[in-house]
């Protein structure tokens, strides 16, 4: 896990973005804090992850299961990509999925599975203990790769990752804009707000067009990016302590 280095320092450095959000929805759900690092190893914490199944975002719902879990997925609009609301979604499939086995390995074994998959192999193996199953590789590994993953976020330094606070990918400070119409050309619509249309799309990554289709008339909360400048604080190492929230 931690020789994939390329891929794992832009995990740490993305996480000081996208833990923050993260981790306030997972409590307000009653979800472990830890499954933060699910997320980790679905999308290496990146909102454009797209794997070549189709899964998207960085819980990787697919197209049918992030339907079903209440989010919008067209051509126009993929609310995967929605931070917060994919966030959300997730923590619906994980509750659903502890209310089924109690169990929130199992629960993890099954985002990754499939319910249906671990069920059986239960059934069929005779035992409810997740770690015990025989599975396909990926799904075997699966648990294991989620604690390395919270054994290299708490300590990066002892894996060699001594980055300083100046190299993490900083919270983007926005502003909230609802509407409830249609835009025919985002680029117009985001000069007119003060920003640019790239600018517009990192924040707002489910925008999947250069227009927001809204026919039937639906609210949505567009950010958009504020001038803030950006204190670094003294101490320029990265907090052992695992909120990931520079001060």
């Amino acid at each position: 896990f931690t020789y994939m280095h390329s891929t794992s320092i832009q995990m740490l450095k993305r996480a000081n973005r996208y833990f923050p959000i993260i981790e306030p929805i997972l409590k307000t759900h009653d979800i472990p804090e830890d499954f933060k690092y699910l997320m980790v190893i679905e999308s290496s914490c990146n909102p454009l992850a797209r794997s070549s199944a189709g899964a998207a975002g960085l819980w990787q719902f697919m197209q049918t299961t992030g339907r079903e879990y209440g989010l919008e997925v067209n051509k126009n609009i993929d609310e995967r990509y929605h931070v917060e609301k994919a966030t959300i979604a997730a923590c619906k499939y994980l509750k659903d999925a502890y209310e089924k086995y109690n169990d929130w390995i199992a629960v993890a074994a099954s985002y990754n599975g499939g319910q249906a998959r671990i069920t059986k192999q239960m059934e069929s193996q005779q035992t409810n203990e997740t770690l015990d199953l025989h599975l396909v590789e990926e799904t075997a590994r699966y648990i294991y790769r989620i604690i390395a993953a919270k054994i290299m976020f708490s300590n990066p330094s002892a894996f060699g990752f001594r980055l300083k606070t100046k190299d993490l990918y900083m919270p983007i400070p926005y502003k909230e804009v609802t509407v409830t119409k249609g835009i025919p050309n985002l680029a117009e619509w985001a000069k007119k707000q003060g920003t640019t249309y790239a600018l517009l799309k990192i924040l707002n990554p489910w925008l999947r067009d250069n227009f927001l289709q809204n026919i039937s008339g639906r609210t949505y909360v567009l950010k958009i990016p504020i001038k803030e400048k950006i204190h670094y604080p003294s101490n320029s190492v990265i907090p052992h302590d695992k909120r990931w929230v520079i001060q």
